[in-house]
């Protein structure tokens, strides 16, 4: 009787000497499943990141905090479409899925681009530094381990779009590293110190936009139908 793991080593034996799979689980269907499971651990831990961070934002009013908890918000939906693809079994899928993702990291940074001059024109005394503090700590946290999540499979799946989105995530892990900052600096005196962060903030998703569309442009056709 076979074992869990045999089908599947079943299913890449007879790809590589027929070209194609007589195995009890096709490849594409363990790409699938592996797919769908990333992006949805992923999807659960920055959905949670983000709500506690909402909360948190009610008590404090930081458009730093509020910047990194918009992208996080930004950051889990892009899960959806990569599902999608997977679930779909599309290789190709998951290039335009790649595209959705840069658009929502835009997205994201123009809505925080907006809060932000916002503050700037009409300033807020901040209060509950420390759960501010704990915001930013909670998606440092929140942000590597959904990068660790989709890194560890896009790696194994040799998917662009999920390395990239990785990748993505693993910054805004030190961009949660921010709203810290501006805690700490808001709380020895210097309150211009919260809109500044949350400028730098909206700069690094710009950045991260930027090079998330090289990632995904750069990536050769073939490579995405590749399964």
């Amino acid at each position: 009787m076979l074992q869990p793991s045999e089908p599947v080593a079943a299913a890449h034996h007879h790809h590589d000497h027929h070209g194609h799979s007589h195995g009890l689980v096709d490849p594409s269907i363990v790409r699938s499943r592996s797919g769908i499971r990333a992006v949805s651990w992923s999807l659960a831990i920055l959905t949670v990141t983000a709500l506690a961070q909402a909360f948190i934002y009610s008590q404090t009013l930081s458009v730093a905090l509020l910047a990194d908890l918009i992208h996080n918000f930004g950051d889990a939906l892009t899960a959806i479409p990569l599902g999608i693809a997977f679930f779909l079994r599309s290789t190709r899928g998951e290039r335009w899925a790649g595209l959705a993702v840069v658009l929502a990291i835009f997205i994201s940074a123009l809505v925080a681009l907006g809060q932000t001059i916002e503050r700037f024109i009409h300033p807020r005394t901040l209060s509950h530094l420390w759960l501010l503090a704990a915001a930013g700590l909670l998606g440092f946290i929140g942000n590597e381990i959904a990068a660790q999540v989709r890194l560890r499979t896009g790696r194994k799946l040799h998917s662009p779009a999920l390395v990239a989105d990785g990748n993505h995530a693993r910054v805004d892990g030190f961009v949660s590293v921010g709203v810290i900052a501006s805690a700490a600096v808001v709380a020895v005196g210097v309150p211009i110190a919260d809109p500044l962060i949350g400028l730098i903030i909206t700069l690094v998703i710009l950045k991260i936009t930027w090079d998330s569309w090289r990632t995904v442009r750069a990536t050769p056709e073939h490579h995405f139908d590749a399964s």
